[in-house]
């Protein structure tokens, strides 16, 4: 390491979805979530493993970090929960005495607790919950200058803000308080609707496509007001967030007529009602916001961040509203992704180092966790007798190939780890759309999810304008397209005629890129369904043991893993590997 080496580790942590990140002179050299390496999902734990792996990635030791950045600030954010007890008291001590204890055991001393944890006595600077957010997505964009919009649940006290992104520096102009949340609103219609609060919400707007808008009114007249500027309040007699462990109460089901759907329930038509409806409703916001965004700060460019921007059905909404010329939505624009804005933020705001724009790469803002050599991989097959080929490239992509097109399901791991909620072909489950009932043997037989969840496509990006109306790249599966095809492909389709789509060249992943080239020579068909590699609750595979658990835990048929290839028909039957899986069903 030089003299004039600088790294920053970022980290997030104690809420949900942990991670990680090291950056060395303002690039990013590794990030991952600590959940990937725990195999707990959703982990909200100092990411110590994590940690671990982004200083093994960097080549150093805690020694030569000179900051450590961390996401939030939490006096801010504990001052929030006092107030609000003190608002809403004598309800809600229950669950305050349960926040209490956390905040005072370990929530309010960090700094100690980094710095005991990872034995080092370097610098902690604390970023805004939602700066972090918006410094994720706008340093990691091409443009120089642009509006940037952050939407969530809640991070210290804002549940929206929005401001400009100049140069080395970013600077907020507006902002919505707790507890008027568009997040929060998504999410107590999410458990509403029978899935799990900061888990399920991509459930919700899976199912939307499958209902009628019919309630919008009733939400709008009821629960949130929008105003014509985009700011908004929730009308808090409905919902429970403020003094209890629930999101809403009896007065919110009275409104609706109906309970809260329970996770063995039967999705009937009036839960897709309900779903199709409060989506509409959140994109209506999210425009109504952008309008004003656009309005005071001029700009022509939009960085989104925060939850909310992992609903791809409104971004899609807000990209044909064509408020904006560009939208760029970092990969991992949750929580986690913050570990990547706070370091971010360090070095270009408080260290003033100038914004340098890169070319939108997925090594650069995607595939930033472990990779794997063959030879690294060898010794676990070999633990477990596992019988397996090991072929070139050329060779494995032609046999993969011609597996799909005949039906198989593949699990594919190859290169580095995507950060971020996304697998986009590096930690993924393909097969081929051309099948009609592949949809659903991939959701009960390898996913083991409920029906009406979609898959996404992979395309070559020089033919997916032929397949969907997308004009120029989808990279990270964050807006959806109208399908041209959709009679070719209908495994990945949705029942709106709409697709997540992502776009992969050459330059951004290789062996995928020429995979998609061998099916299309064969198929005719330029894509294949993507799907991240693990099954419901559990997080994506990271490790060569990972996957292979998953593997012999579905009814996957081909593993592949980097230049090695296993079929379950190849294995001895004494040989047949079962491992014990306990996740929780997300």
């Amino acid at each position: 390491m030089s003299d004039k080496d600088i790294y920053i580790l970022g980290i997030s942590a104690f809420y949900h979805d942990s991670a990680a990140a090291i950056l060395k002179n303002g690039n990013v050299i590794a990030a991952i979530h600590e959940e990937r390496l725990t195999r707990i999902k959703h982990d909200e734990n100092l990411p110590i493993n994590a940690i671990k792996f982004c200083l093994n990635e960097a080549k150093i030791t805690i020694d030569d970090v000179n900051y450590i950045s961390y996401y939030e600030k939490p006096i801010l954010k504990f001052d929030r929960i006092l107030n609000t007890f003190i608002k809403t008291a004598p309800k809600g001590f229950i669950p305050f005495k349960m926040a209490i204890k956390s905040w005072l055991k370990e929530k309010l001393w960090v700094t100690s607790k980094i710095k005991k944890e990872l034995n080092c006595t370097g610098e902690v600077m604390y970023c805004k919950h939602h700066e972090s957010h918006a410094a994720s997505s706008f340093y990691t964009s091409n443009f120089t200058e642009s509006a940037f919009l952050t939407i969530d649940g809640v991070g210290e006290k804002a549940t929206t803000t929005f401001g400009i992104g100049k140069g080395s520096q970013l600077t907020t102009i507006k902002e919505i308080q707790f507890p008027h949340s568009l997040g929060l609103l998504y999410s107590a219609f999410t458990y509403y609707c029978g899935f799990k609060v900061n888990s399920g919400e991509y459930k919700l707007m899976g199912l939307a496509p499958y209902g009628t808008p019919k309630y919008v009114d009733i939400i709008k007249e009821n629960l949130i007001h929008l105003n014509p500027d985009g700011s908004f309040t929730l009308n808090m007699d409905y919902f429970a967030f403020e003094h209890s462990l629930k999101m809403i109460n009896s007065k919110f089901y009275s409104l609706f007529g109906n309970k809260a759907r329970s996770e063995n329930d039967e999705m009937t038509a009036f839960y897709k009602d309900i779903a199709a409806s409060i989506q509409k409703v959140i994109e209506e916001a999210i425009i109504l916001i952008a309008q004003t965004v656009k309005k005071i700060t001029k700009q022509n460019n939009l960085c989104l961040a925060g939850g909310v921007a992992l609903n791809c059905v409104a971004n899609s909404a807000l990209s044909k509203a064509e408020i904006f010329e560009k939208i760029w939505i970092y990969p991992a624009s949750g929580d986690g992704g913050s570990a990547v804005g706070s370091a971010l933020l360090v070095w270009h705001k408080h260290l003033n180092n100038p914004k340098i724009n890169k070319p939108n790469l997925l090594s650069l803002h995607s595939y930033l966790g472990n990779n794997y050599s063959n030879e690294t991989i060898i010794p676990s097959l070999k633990k477990h007798k596992i019988v397996y080929q090991q072929l070139d490239d050329a060779e494995l992509i032609k046999q993969v190939s011609n597996l799909i097109d005949n039906k198989f399901v593949i699990g594919w791991f190859s290169g580095k780890s995507e950060f971020g909620p996304r697998a986009l072909g590096n930690r993924s489950i393909l097969a081929s759309p051309k099948f009609e009932d592949m949809q659903k043997h991939l959701n009960f037989k390898i996913k083991k999810r409920e029906g009406f969840r979609p898959f996404a496509p992979v395309v070559m990006e020089e033919h997916a304008s032929d397949w969907f109306d997308l004009n120029g790249t989808s990279k990270t599966m964050l807006f959806t397209y109208q399908c041209k095809q959709a009679a070719k492909i209908p495994s990945c389709v949705h029942t709106d005629n709409s697709s997540r789509v992502q776009t992969v060249s050459e330059k951004d992943n290789y062996k995928l890129y020429h995979l998609l080239k061998s099916c299309y020579q064969s198929s005719k068909i330029p894509i294949l369904i993507n799907t991240s590699f693990n099954v419901r609750g559990e997080p994506i595979v990271e490790t060569p043991d990972d996957a292979i658990r998953c593997f012999f835990n579905t009814e996957m048929d081909a593993l592949v893993l980097e230049n090695i290839l296993i079929l379950k028909t190849d294995q001895l039957p004494e040989n047949k590997i079962k491992f014990a899986t306990n996740y929780e069903l997300d």
